[in-house]
């Protein structure tokens, strides 16, 4: 497996020594926002607690345990995430009888002899009914399981789960330790794609490899067209709406942020719709509400065009 990010090894480090010392938890949660490595990073201390011959707290990559944990097919590797539903498609939380499998499956002893080790990515995503079947298995965990939570946004959990793990926090690294690996990683413009991702590193990195540093510009110039009146509700609407749209507002909530930040600081922003800072505040909270009403059946278009003239008529 590639080496780390260099703002991943505190935890590391605190794992592997409880490791060491015989007193790794039962329930560990990984949290922090997506793009952070918060994923390899539980891929790997999976890898590294089923190897059979663990070099200074990695896995060796060569054993049996390696070798179906690289195939995927290491029966003692559990990993709950969001499945099918009855019609096909795929499900937007992890269900109750996804968590009553998983703890059916825990009950059993381990097929290789040492650890089982399940991951529930995103744990997040559990509904109610799932959590509280969760929290059973956490109340009586055996021996020899040990349970990985992954949550983007864990404040979804329930504080009974929460309270009921370790929990490791993934927070964005200082701007000059990402710079340095985003260049590591070949970016030609790491500062840019930073900006556009709120310094996280790991979203830097999918922004510049894709389209978003030129969905971002284009967020911008139609913000700016909407506050000169040069555009329309229903035009910059319906362009949202029939590409990423809670992607689009994403970078929208971001920039009024930034606009919002320098307003207050006195200094210069390169986006600049000459709002007051009120205005910048109050189109933040609206696009980030609207981001998370996007998360349900919520039609895009018509709650974009709500969204928008609401904005404009506020500004």
């Amino acid at each position: 497996m590639n080496a780390l990010p260099p703002w991943l090894t505190a935890q590391w480090n605190t794992l592997t020594q409880r490791t060491g010392r015989g007193s790794l938890p039962h329930a560990l949660l990984l949290a922090g926002a997506a793009g952070l490595g918060k994923r390899a990073f539980a891929e790997r201390f999976v890898h590294a607690r089923l190897c059979e011959h663990p070099r200074e707290g990695f896995s060796c990559g060569t054993c049996k345990a390696c070798a179906l944990l690289r195939a995927g097919t290491h029966p003692d590797r559990i990993l709950v995430t969001l499945g099918l539903n009855s019609e096909g498609k795929p499900r937007k939380e992890i269900v109750v009888e996804q968590i009553r499998a998983l703890s059916a499956r825990l009950a059993m002893a381990p097929q290789l002899g040492g650890w089982q080790i399940a991951v529930i990515d995103p744990a997040d995503a559990m509904n109610a009914a799932a959590a509280n079947a969760l929290l059973k298995t956490l109340e009586e965990p055996t021996a020899s399981s040990l349970i990985m939570l992954i949550a983007d946004q864990p404040w979804r959990l329930p504080a009974t789960i929460r309270s009921r793990c370790q929990r490791i926090d993934f927070a964005v690294p200082a701007r000059e330790e990402a710079e340095a690996w985003l260049r590591a990683q070949s970016v030609r413009e790491p500062q840019r794609a930073l900006d556009a991702a709120g310094g996280n590193p790991g979203r830097a990195l999918e922004f510049a490899q894709g389209d978003e540093l030129q969905r971002r510009e284009s967020v911008a110039k139609d913000l700016l067209a909407l506050a000169r009146g040069r555009a329309s509700t229903y035009q910059i609407a319906y362009a949202w709406s029939a590409d990423e749209p809670r992607s689009r507002l994403e970078h929208a909530a971001r920039l009024l942020y930034e606009a919002a930040r320098a307003r207050a600081e006195g200094a210069h922003s390169a986006f600049d719709p000459q709002w007051d800072i009120g205005a910048l505040h109050a189109g933040f909270e609206r696009i980030n509400r609207l981001r998370e009403l996007l998360r349900g059946p919520l039609r895009a278009e018509p709650a974009l065009i709500e969204c928008l003239a609401e904005f404009r008529h506020a500004i």
